[in-house]
């Protein structure tokens, strides 16, 4: 029997290199795909095939008439977090892109998309106090560094929506926040600076034993999704008969800020020199948003495994052993690249 070949875009990013694996490994023959000119054999020492394509470009699309695809992963396009401010980008990447990988499907009678949207679609209800219900009207925020991006997003969905309407291509639109991994590169683009991310610094202070303060609220709560939680949310939507929709992807658990310094200090502390926590109830409160992700189980079968505590020791395995070093490099790299930046 034929097994059904999955076309990943964006394989070489984050979220995509860990879904092609996971992928891979649930049996699926697995087409990687990225930007990159090459993947340094990555995919090919692993049983997969890799090929570069510009999903802005539709006649990149050409070097996949020879497969014979079944469904396709849409992970690629520019993320707020990884450039600066660029609404050209954003809009060239998302939304003509995605239009591009359509019409792709289209004409390749591909009838499945698994397709990654952002929170922000939902801001109006980020601080209700209430999970959000996935299939709640989506808008935009007015301002800010997400905001295009939002736009982006939800034009992208419009079209997958009227592909999925006109033919009949089934869709499965997944929601999130911040999806926990190891990478090794930990700076990204905060209101137009490279910085080191929040929660990475936080990591390298308790390692360091160094004191860490807790701002605002210790009891506001977030959403900790770890990468092999998302990527069986990936798998489950590839075998799914369903015609798909919009679901969200949440923790098993949602964690207080006090319990995430905590947990962090716990893991990342070395030996007796623990980091001394201390509060500042006078600065700011921090985001509390949370996602309803009773669809995604009920569809999906989503369970998710890791706990806070487990996916932070796994987080830390993967900081040392670095598994995925051949396809991106190594920590060392980057910081020596990018340290300097505050």
């Amino acid at each position: 029997m034929k097994k059904e070949t999955v076309l990943v875009l964006g394989a070489t990013g984050n979220l995509g290199a860990y879904s092609a694996l996971a992928l891979n490994e649930a049996g699926y023959s697995v087409i990687a795909a990225g930007k990159r000119a090459s993947d340094n054999g990555f995919f090919t020492d692993r049983g997969m095939e890799y090929v570069s394509i510009d999903i802005t470009d539709k006649d990149s699309f050409k070097c996949l008439e020879k497969y014979d695809i079944d469904a396709v992963v849409d992970l690629a396009g520019e993320l707020p977090s990884r450039c600066a401010f660029n609404p050209q980008a954003l809009i060239r990447t998302i939304i003509e892109a995605t239009m591009n990988v359509l019409e792709y499907m289209r004409v390749a009678d591909i009838k499945k998309i698994v397709f990654p949207t952002t929170p922000y679609d939902l801001f109006y209800l980020h601080e209700s106090g209430k999970p959000m219900d996935p299939d709640a009207p989506r808008s935009y925020p007015a301002t800010g560094d997400h905001s295009v991006y939002a736009i982006a997003k939800n034009a992208a969905v419009d079209l997958i929506e009227n592909y999925h309407n006109e033919y009949g291509i089934s869709r499965f639109i997944l929601r999130f926040f911040t999806i926990y991994q190891y990478h090794p590169n930990a700076y990204h683009y905060a209101d137009g600076k490279m910085r080191k991310m929040p929660y990475r610094g936080l990591m390298d202070k308790a390692q360091n034993g160094e004191p860490i303060t807790i701002y605002g609220n210790p009891s506001r709560v977030k959403e900790m999704v770890y990468i092999k939680d998302f990527t069986k949310v990936i798998v489950a939507a590839i075998r799914s008969e369903l015609e798909g929709g919009f679901y969200n992807i949440g923790s098993p658990e949602r964690v207080s800020l006090d319990e995430m310094i905590h947990g962090i200090v716990d893991v990342f502390s070395e030996g007796n020199k623990k980091s001394e926590i201390s509060y500042d109830s006078s600065m700011p409160d921090t985001l509390q948003s949370m996602l309803d992700w009773s669809k995604t189980k009920r569809d999906l079968g989503y369970e998710p495994e890791y706990t806070y505590i487990k996916m932070l020791e796994d987080f830390k395995k993967e900081m040392k052993e670095e598994p995925l070093a051949q396809l991106w490099g190594t920590g060392k790299y980057y910081e020596e690249l990018y340290g300097d930046r505050k």
